[in-house]
């Protein structure tokens, strides 16, 4: 894809967080409300599904562009673009893997947010170690019965279907898990309340559980028994979106800190004149910068078909740490004021902080960056 196209979906993104998203930021954060006009708007506007093929009914961007978009929606309200990452790991996992009548049934309607999708994994004794879900998939006449529980999953106080990871063969290890479609509404759902949550508070997440639903054959997404591989295929594009995500919290930190230190005078002078503080902007700047062009690396090996899982990994962790230490640094040009509900600042703070845990803590991106390493070299 050429960067002049890039560049014009970037500026469209940037155009619409700075317009639609930021001006109710702050409301959305206070409100834990989640905003679906806006997601229809969204939808309407091709910001879901950006990699989704043109013969799919998608935009068919590349991973760059998807990016791109995230940085600038993540720039206007983290949770929003939240929302677009959800999509596009369903979406992706819908394009590679679902039958063409799933496909015709919701791949429209989710790129749309006319269907609201969850990505049901977390379990209480599987986080990180997928290996311990215990939510199973019995087969029986005419489809499965689905039984189990998941915990953190975003969306799902809202979701219209569940994309759930199920045992479905308890004796197979990885190759006896399977991924279904599931309708939320169906009779045996039933939903936890909504937690909580210290940032990003606009994103809904809460518990989903399974008691002898009913899956028509249908449900099943793919081959039984790939759920496990299927899912682990599309963890590198989503890396790369948290990674762009965090990188959109600490630009917009930085840009609130610049604002700030031009404006706050003391000593009868502006304290952007002070070195200290022009130290710790340039500091966060080339922090920002790095992140972004780590992400992009990233991304552009996906694009090309090259092994992109350490990279994806660096991006992630790096991103993500960048993002915690850098809005921490916009809350210290603030001082007091940035400690303050209702300041920027302080809510780009609370919604980094799941940038290092999410997708995979950073731990875990480091254990993956080393096995890489000691399997491959360091040649880059």
């Amino acid at each position: 894809m050429s960067r002049e196209i890039q560049l014009q979906v970037r500026d469209m993104a940037r155009s619409f967080s700075n317009e639609n998203i930021r001006p109710i930021a702050q409301e959305l954060d206070e409100s834990e409300k989640f905003p679906h006009e806006l997601y229809l708007q969204m939808g309407e506007l091709g910001l879901f599904g950006i990699c989704v093929p043109e013969d799919e009914g998608g935009p068919g961007f590349d991973t760059v562009t998807y990016a791109l978009v995230m940085e600038e929606l993540s720039r206007g309200y983290a949770s929003v673009a939240d929302q677009c990452g959800l999509i596009e790991l369903i979406t992706t996992l819908l394009v590679r893997h679902g039958t063409p009548q799933q496909k015709i049934e919701v791949l429209s309607d989710i790129m749309s947010a006319k269907k609201l999708v969850a990505y049901c994994i977390s379990e209480a004794e599987a986080g990180t170690d997928v290996s311990g879900i215990r939510t199973s998939a019995t087969k029986c006449d005419g489809g499965w019965i689905l039984n189990g529980g998941k915990i953190w999953i975003h969306n799902a106080p809202v979701a219209d279907l569940g994309f759930v990871l199920a045992r479905t063969d308890p004796d197979a290890g990885h190759r006896g898990m399977s991924i279904f479609i599931v309708d939320l509404h169906a009779k045996g759902v039933s939903r936890g309340l909504k937690e909580h949550k210290m940032g990003q508070r606009a994103s809904q997440v809460g518990a989903l559980n399974f008691d002898s639903v009913m899956l028509p054959e249908t449900a099943l997404l793919g081959e039984a028994g790939r759920g496990f591989h299927m899912m682990m295929s599309v963890l590198d594009k989503g890396r790369v979106g948290i990674a762009a995500l965090a990188v959109g919290i600490a630009q917009a930190g930085l840009e609130a800190a610049i604002e700030y230190a031009k404006e706050r005078k003391q000593f009868n002078n502006a304290i952007s004149e002070f070195q200290g503080i022009q130290w710790l902007l340039a500091d966060m700047a080339k922090d920002v910068q790095a992140a972004r062009l780590l992400t992009k690396s990233a991304a552009e090996k996906i694009d090309f078909g090259e092994d992109a899982t350490m990279h994806c990994s660096m991006a992630k962790c790096f991103a993500g740490d960048i993002a915690v230490k850098r809005s921490s640094d916009a809350v210290q040009v603030f001082g007091g004021v940035g400690y303050i509900r209702g300041f920027e600042v302080e809510r780009l703070y609370r919604d980094a902080k799941i940038c290092q845990i999410y997708e995979g803590t950073n731990q875990i991106q480091r254990t993956i960056i080393a096995r890489e390493l000691l399997k491959s070299g360091a040649v880059p």
